[in-house]
């Protein structure tokens, strides 16, 4: 009978040359340091998302640790990965609840409490189906055509919304840019471990120039920073009870597709990093990020999922113990216990997030464009042309279909339709239809 955790061994090669495996450890004090550079580098994400969607950030922290070392466990510490809250949930959450991103704490969260623990369920059922039947059947589903078209409509559906809330207003829209500004400066001409902070360094700047134009200088809205001095250093977060609604399930669940296309890409790339097979653990792992979802929805946290940052620490690193990721979860719970560090979260400046959420949302939009070009999807082929054409305008338009009294949004339609055209499509028999001519 298979060990449920493998026989976790001491690291014996030379870090500068050789790997280290998921089933090594470190000495106590690398892998303290390491465990603690994976929380910086999901840091900036897993804050920047709850704050977009009106959660509380310091109980994403929190939870993003907790489903971490949860992650752990269910893949019998076999995967190396951290969990982190997921963007794929913020355009669905603001159709769903009617909030504006980033515009403070959402009023009706327990509405997309709901339907974060209603994808969590379908995601955790689609882990069970592969475990017992293999993966095949989702790659034929959703091909990289899909995956690439429903991943960039993530960012552009996201556009209009984020831009509004400084739209009509100079001071903030200058704000705005150089937010834009630093976080690029930062992404071009530094490297290393600073480069993979940038979204975290990028906010830090900004915030600190808004400081000293408003609060020093005299220009704009000044920041208050009294909820941090009166904040207590130790304390629990924030917790929030789910309301189910059918409608915002609906809405809501879909993302459980987006998040089973971007964990099977992960694990993959993991797999090819460490030369192991992780196809194996692919259900498994599918499972415990839907838990883990289903358990952060439930008290009030955001939609999980595996931080392609930390496989980038990874990559560099060449450090793929899973151990590691433990400690990276315990250094979450503590940070995200304290009530000081939620209140700094709260005082960032609209138009600060703004230009981060310009950033979030466009990165997020060339990684669907990035899916296309790594797997070289044939645009010739009328086939994929039609299914990537017709998703993203669904999406970027925000085309709602109703079903009843249910709305599926415009995320959640353009999903939808994305898989079933091409299921559709698929039907011709023979080579696909070319187009004939090339046009501009």
């Amino acid at each position: 009978m298979t060990k449920w955790f493998p026989s976790f061994r001491p690291y014996q090669g030379n870090l500068s040359t050789t790997a280290v495996a998921t089933d090594e450890y470190l000495p106590p004090a690398q892998t303290i340091m390491l465990g603690l550079q994976h929380v910086l580098a999901m840091f900036g994400a897993t804050v920047l998302a709850p704050i977009l969607m009106g959660f509380d950030a310091n109980l994403a922290i929190l939870l993003s640790g907790f489903c971490t070392i949860l992650f752990f466990v269910m893949t019998r510490g076999r995967v190396p990965s951290y969990l982190g809250s997921s963007f794929a949930f913020i355009g669905v959450v603001a159709a769903a609840t009617a909030h504006a991103t980033g515009s403070g704490a959402n009023p009706n969260l327990g509405l997309a409490l709901g339907g974060i623990i209603a994808c969590g369920a379908l995601y955790a059922l689609i882990g069970f189906v592969v475990m017992a039947t293999g993966t095949a059947w989702i790659e034929k589903l959703m091909p990289p055509v899909v995956t690439g078209a429903v991943v960039m409509i993530i960012g552009l559906n996201l556009a209009p919304v984020t831009v509004s809330s400084v739209a009509g207003k100079p001071f903030e829209l200058w704000m705005t840019l150089i937010t834009v500004l630093c976080m690029g400066m930062i992404a071009v001409f530094s490297t290393g471990f600073v480069q993979r902070l940038l979204l975290l360094l990028g906010l830090s700047l900004s915030y600190v120039i808004y400081a000293i134009v408003t609060n020093a200088l005299g220009f704009g809205t000044p920041i208050d920073f009294t909820a941090i001095q009166t904040a207590a250093w130790v304390g629990m977060p924030n917790f929030a009870s789910p309301v189910f609604d059918a409608n915002a399930m609906l809405i809501i669940a879909p993302v459980a597709f987006i998040l089973v296309a971007e964990n099977l890409g992960h694990i993959k790339a993991v797999g090819a990093m460490t030369g192991q097979n992780l196809t194996p653990e692919l259900g498994r792992a599918f499972v415990a990020d839907g838990v883990a979802t289903m358990i952060s929805g439930s008290v009030g946290g955001t939609g999980m999922t595996t931080y392609g940052e930390n496989i980038g620490v990874m990559a560099v690193t060449r450090v793929y113990s899973t151990l590691i990721f433990v400690v990276a979860g315990l250094f979450a719970i503590i940070l995200g216990l304290s009530p000081k560090f939620g209140a700094l979260i709260s005082t960032i400046p609209t138009p600060v997030l703004t230009g981060a959420s310009i950033v979030v949302f466009g990165l997020i939009t060339i990684a669907g464009a990035k899916i296309w070009i790594d797997n070289r999807v044939d645009f010739s082929d009328n086939k994929n042309l039609m299914v990537a054409t017709v998703t993203v305008i669904l999406g970027t338009g925000n085309f709602g279909l109703m079903l009843g009294s249910f709305d599926l949004g415009g995320i959640g339609t353009a999903t939808f339709m994305a898989i079933f055209l091409h299921w559709l499509l698929s039907l011709r028999k023979g080579k696909s239809s070319h187009t004939q001519s090339n046009h501009a």
